[in-house]
């Protein structure tokens, strides 16, 4: 008798079209959180579903969902949809639309995308046809609602991907809105990489005798990633920021800042010490931060500088770096920013730089992930270091002291202290960028120099730094 021998995928209950897709796409086996949760979606369960970032929660309900809608051929409902997925960001909904056209390939099902930033008057067309699959952001979503140009009572399936950064972004009431148009006899699922008290409430009040499925810790950080710590004043973040792109092992990079100001200041200060970089935040329109995406993705750009609208959602094949420029307010979306690395089994580093004024905030994120950061040695302060009324890290009085977390703030956290510090020592080392003159490109991963150039001033002796040169198709 000859034995049969079914792929993981198959003995999960997926159906031959979704396998073929799965197999296209380059997917051979379940990872642990699609594993547990497509057989539980599969059989109409509500999921509270838990997962590092990178660990494919979108396939883990992509895949039941289109193997549901591939069995049962009912049409799409003219401007409406029967499955909903919503999701905080431009680019998170752009990433779950895409993923689902690729499982889903060969099964003649329609996705629509509607978000902020683009017209809506072409998103008000694609509806009219209807959709199988929405893929929505909240505040977007509303305002079709408003003009009637979607309804919501054909919905079998919604998704909420992502949930506490909707939390965190205000959109509560529009999620509570949404909630009372959608069917009450419906599937929901919940998908995060963390789970905050105020989204476990939420949670109760969406789902029906939920199934959870927590394949590790919430708010645990992928293995894969080595972490590093660099303490420094704030007024020297930008030279130090400058030495670690320059370093041979770094290949491509995201930069997060805590602000859309603080962003477009990375960006021009990597400008002028000759290093090609674009910027992602809220006050780009649709086609800027598409456009911006793009050029990353494709390598054109190695570095992308971005508020926390990108800790999620972004997924760039071969990203070997993160840098945390400024520790995020929340310690929670410190997991979602380190996991665009380490993604799909590969390896990554995330480099964190703490001020005087952040170590407080580390101390969080430390207690929050269960991770030692901080080198040994380094005290970390019960409370955060500023005094009521006596805000720290800027002597010439530029700095505003508001660490709301408000992305909208204006505060470029440029000033402060001279003389930087790492691991708790002084250093009076400055890169060869900090004087403003651009290296001339060199050999891969700084070679020896060019003739008439001079030295690198740096630590470092003449070790030359590699240069990304700015190419005409970015």
């Amino acid at each position: 008798m000859t034995k049969v021998i079914m792929s993981d995928f198959q003995s999960l209950g997926l159906t031959g079209r979704i396998l073929t897709a799965l197999t296209k796409a380059g997917y051979t086996a379940p990872t642990p959180i699609q594993a547990q949760a497509i057989p539980l979606v599969i059989e109409g369960r509500d999921i509270v579903g838990l997962a590092q970032t990178g660990t494919g929660k979108t396939l883990a309900f992509a895949a039941p969902i289109l193997d549901r809608l591939s069995r049962n051929t009912t049409p799409a409902p003219v401007r409406g949809t029967r499955v909903l997925i919503l999701a905080p960001t431009r680019e998170l909904a752009g990433q779950i639309a895409t993923s689902f056209g690729t499982y889903g390939a060969g099964l003649n099902l329609r996705v629509v995308m509607v978000c902020g930033g683009a017209k809506i008057g072409g998103q008000i067309r694609q509806l009219e046809r209807g959709a199988h699959i929405l893929v929505a952001t909240p505040g977007r979503l509303i305002d079709l609602m408003e003009q009637r140009a979607v309804s919501l009572d054909k919905v079998e399936t919604l998704i909420l991907d992502e949930a506490d950064q909707m939390l965190d972004l205000g959109f509560i009431h529009a999620l509570r809105a949404i909630a009372k148009n959608v069917p009450s006899k419906r599937q929901t699922l919940f998908f995060s990489a963390t789970m905050p008290k105020a989204v476990e409430s939420l949670a109760a009040t969406f789902l029906r005798n939920p199934a959870s499925v927590s394949v590790a810790p919430p708010a645990t950080t992928a293995g894969r990633i080595e972490q590093r710590v660099c303490f420094v004043e704030q007024a020297e973040k930008l030279s130090l920021l400058v030495e670690k792109i320059r370093e041979p092992e770094l290949r491509s990079a995201i930069v997060f800042t805590r602000t859309k100001h603080g962003a477009d200041a990375v960006v021009k200060r990597l400008a002028k010490a000759d290093i090609d970089s674009v910027a992602i935040h809220g006050n780009k329109s649709q086609s800027q931060r598409e456009k911006a995406l793009d050029a990353f993705k494709a390598g054109r750009v190695p570095i992308l500088v971005a508020t926390d609208i990108a800790a999620r959602g972004i997924h760039v094949d071969g990203l070997t770096h993160v840098i945390n420029y400024d520790l995020p307010d929340v310690p929670e979306q410190f997991v979602h920013r380190i996991g665009r690395t380490a993604r799909a089994g590969n390896s990554g580093v995330a480099i964190s730089f703490c001020s005087r004024d952040e170590r407080g905030t580390l101390r969080a994120i430390e207690k929050l992930t269960g991770l030692k950061l901080a080198p040994n040695g380094v005290i970390l302060p019960d409370e955060p270091l500023r005094k009521p009324g006596k805000p720290q890290g800027n002597r010439s009085g530029n700095r505003s002291g508001n660490r709301s977390g408000n992305d909208d703030r204006n505060s470029d956290r440029n000033g402060g202290r001279s003389g930087g510090y790492q691991g708790g020592q002084k250093s009076e080392a400055k890169s060869g960028a900090q004087s403003g003159r651009p290296h001339r490109k060199g050999p891969p991963g700084g070679g020896a120099q060019s003739s008439g150039q001079r030295p690198q001033q740096s630590g470092n002796g003449s070790a030359r730094p590699r240069r990304f040169k700015e190419r005409a198709d970015a």
